[in-house]
């Protein structure tokens, strides 16, 4: 079995330090990967339904063939790599604030090893996804679909900075960067939130939240968690 928690890397951030792990998990039996920033849990191989679910539905509700994609928040990579499993995407581009997290992608550190820096229609960006779409964007540099994992919630942020995308304004920013035929689409931890999907429907008439349920190894039940889905037509 070996230790019970093995420090892969510790990074100070000015977010507070940022460690990556390798935990055993007596439940399942086995080693686990978790990225921790602080005080909060950001993600964990035990539970990848999802980011996977993230980009299934997201880019089931976008249109047509050559997709661009883009991704707020690298984590350990399984949205990025579920994007890239479907077909129809041209390209991925993947944004994260904390350049150590691109640098574990590189480095091969994380279960997913190199493979989306491998991948060549894959891009690692270093930047502030919440202010991606400050500037207006040209019609050429538009998204097909945008998929988004970097807060807990609507309500439960990472910086308090973050509050200002969820409003009206922020969102409507992001219809703006997207093409017609484009998608937004966000991972939540908690239950639908009415108040937010009132925001968010304010901007994308027809957007709705999904609830997802995963087996869960801890408690040997079910969890859930929530996927809005916001395409820009309708």
């Amino acid at each position: 079995m070996g230790r019970l928690i093995e420090e892969l890397d510790y990074r100070p951030t000015a977010m507070g330090p940022l460690v990556l792990r390798r935990r055993w998990v007596a439940a399942i039996d086995a080693d686990v990967v978790e990225v921790i920033l602080g005080d909060e849990h950001l993600m964990s191989s035990l539970f990848t339904v999802g980011e996977t679910e993230l980009a299934v539905r997201g880019l089931a509700a976008a249109e047509g063939d050559g997709l661009r994609v883009l991704v707020g928040g690298l984590g350990l990579g399984y949205t990025a790599r579920e994007a890239l499993a479907d077909p129809r995407v041209a390209s991925v581009e993947v944004v994260d604030a904390l350049a150590p997290v691109i640098e574990w992608h590189q480095a091969g550190l994380v279960p997913l090893g190199e493979s989306l820096g491998q991948e060549p229609r894959c891009r690692l960006t270093l930047g502030d996804f919440f202010g991606w779409f400050d500037a207006p964007r040209a019609a050429g540099e538009r998204y097909d679909a945008v998929l988004l994992d970097i807060d807990h919630s609507p309500r439960k942020l990472l910086h308090p900075d973050h509050a200002r995308f969820y409003s009206r304004d922020g969102l409507a920013r992001v219809r703006e960067g997207l093409t017609g035929r484009g998608v937004f689409a966000m991972w939540s931890d908690e239950g639908p939130d009415d108040d937010f999907l009132a925001v968010l429907a304010s901007v994308f008439p027809a957007a709705r939240a999904e609830v997802v349920a995963f087996d869960n190894p801890l408690t040997g039940g079910a969890s859930t968690c929530t996927i809005y889905v916001a395409p820009a037509a309708g």
